[in-house]
């Protein structure tokens, strides 16, 4: 069986619920170029109705099997769910390591989820320098929920919360100390704190050490809960998912909403133009004048900054 090209076609029968349509269809705006950039520009007036909750933590927190609960908690719901698991590249075929679709097989069989994993192919902050197109896409074919697990992270790597409505930070008992909690661009960025795996001595201390913490932080218009959970059982579960409905109904009611994806709006353009800049260098500079470049610089004749503007200057040409 010949393999679909066309982006109309692969749209058209994604929104009619081929799951091979719409895979194609992430890994054609994952890649970029001119096809890409066509199912976006078809998509992108089809969104804006789906509500995205971030997960991300330090590894081994619990992320995948806290993802695969609350898949249950939305399905229960009676909601389609989608999530993108952002895992770390592999060091030879650069694509991800299916380490969270393992943890996620209950749901492979309900055709009213779709779990996609993306590598971060080195991309910094926790997710792939893909996935708002990756959104994008599942917006647009019409998921009402989508989750976005990221990669492992620390302390500064806390992209996600440019990219979701909701963002829950998932901590483990006696999770650092305090200096560590402080400093944790974490502690900014979380509207639900989980502390999972709380069948584990410390809970109490932590959910202590987080709160005053928070209250380092001064007045927040919002108070972010934090609640114990044990993922691998189900325990507390419910609580999360409420939580996340909770915030949800807050930015709806306050109207914050609207301002939050405007501000999350403008992060994404100025992304894209970066991409966009990156990717015509590419086109422009061929592989003799990135290593005379390179040359130039290793040898101390050129700094790297004026390099970089050696290399815009191609754009204008």
């Amino acid at each position: 069986m010949a393999r679909i090209t066309d982006p109309d076609v692969l749209i058209m029968r994604a929104q009619q619920g081929d799951r091979r349509s719409l895979a194609r269809l992430i890994t054609l705006v994952e890649n970029g170029g001119e096809i890409g950039e066509r199912v976006l520009a078809e998509l992108y007036p089809k969104t804006g109705k789906a509500w995205t909750t971030g997960l991300t933590g330090a590894p081994g927190a619990g992320k995948s099997t806290l993802t695969d609960r609350l898949i249950t908690q939305a399905r229960s719901a009676g909601a389609a769910v989608a999530v993108l698991a952002v895992d770390p590249s592999s060091p030879f075929s650069g694509g991800a390591i299916l380490g969270d679709r393992v943890r996620m097989q209950d749901h492979v069989d309900d055709p009213d989820v779709y779990i996609r994993s993306m590598a971060s192919r080195g991309h910094l902050g926790g997710i792939s320098e893909a996935t708002p197109r990756a959104l994008t896409v599942l917006d647009a074919i019409g998921f009402p929920e989508i989750l976005v697990e990221t990669v492992g992270v620390g302390q500064a790597e806390v992209d996600i919360a440019g990219k979701a409505d909701t963002t829950l930070v998932v901590v483990n008992p006696r999770w650092g100390d305090s200096v560590q909690a402080a400093k944790a661009g974490l502690l900014e960025i979380g509207d639900v704190f989980v502390v999972n795996k709380a069948d584990r001595p410390g809970v109490d201390d932590t959910i202590r050490d987080l709160r005053q913490m928070l209250e380092l932080g001064g007045e927040r218009a919002w108070w972010p809960p934090i609640v114990p959970s044990i993922a691998n059982t189900g325990e507390g579960v419910d609580d999360v998912w409420q939580a996340v409905q909770d915030h949800r109904r807050y930015l709806i009611e306050s109207t914050r909403l609207e301002a939050e994806r405007r501000s999350r709006l403008v992060d994404e353009i100025r992304e894209a133009v970066g991409y966009a800049v990156r990717r015509r260098v590419r086109d422009r500079l061929d592989d003799d004048e990135w290593n005379q470049l390179i040359e130039e610089v290793w040898s101390r004749a050129l700094d790297p900054w004026a390099a970089a503007r050696r290399i815009t200057a191609l754009l204008a040409g």
